[in-house]
């Protein structure tokens, strides 16, 4: 998993409230388990037309926000089904932090887990991002995990809590496997015990 460390970059606004991971990737693109590739198929009822063609009007597809690793969203992000198509989808398509005032558990947790970084604040430090946000090309905030601050385009600066066990993995990169290889050492040295204390096995 890649290091999360600091993000400076244009935040897209996405205000709408309960945005469930069915409108983040539609079931139809579930068949896949790999984790590349859904970026082009994010939010993609409300990016699409049936027949393919770009919404021009949705934040996603304005010139301003194509490239956005920031997302400022309206609360209850990432609600309904616990698919975890729904942050690779982000990932894929350069997302690295999602700003709101709460969050679905298992999106959350799912978030950590694949580098994204989900930042819980009160409605008010919400609604000064979002129109920040609402800036188009010069939106831009500056989001640093070790310090646990967002700056805004104006250098107005806000504090975020994150647990301090899911920032150590953030900041290391370390995902469940990661985590698991650290003890790599102590992994072989039982296996090798085990193996002459349990030949049959």
């Amino acid at each position: 998993m890649e290091k999360f460390t600091s993000i400076t970059g244009v935040a897209a606004p996405m205000p709408l409230v309960n945005v469930d991971t069915d409108m983040i990737i539609p079931k139809l693109f579930l068949k896949t388990i790999k984790r590349s590739g859904l970026g082009k198929n994010l939010f993609d009822e409300m990016r699409y037309t049936e027949n393919g063609d770009e919404i021009a009007d949705f934040v996603l597809n304005q010139p301003a926000y194509r490239k956005s690793q920031i997302l400022v969203a309206g609360d209850n992000f990432g609600c309904g089904s616990s698919r975890e198509h729904a942050p690779w989808a982000l990932l894929d398509f350069g997302i690295r932090v999602v700003i709101s005032t709460s969050f679905a558990d298992i999106f959350f947790n799912n978030c950590f887990k694949n580098g994204i970084l989900p930042i819980v604040l009160p409605q008010e430090d919400v609604d000064k991002l979002m129109d920040d946000a609402n800036r188009g090309a010069n939106a831009v905030l500056s989001v640093d995990l070790e310090n646990q601050t967002i700056t805004g385009p104006d250098g107005g600066e806000i504090k975020f809590d994150v647990d301090a066990f899911k920032k150590h993995c953030l900041l290391n990169g370390l995902d469940d496997i990661g985590l698991t290889m650290q003890k790599a050492d102590a992994i072989d040295a039982f296996e090798a015990k085990h193996a002459v204390s349990a030949p049959w096995v």
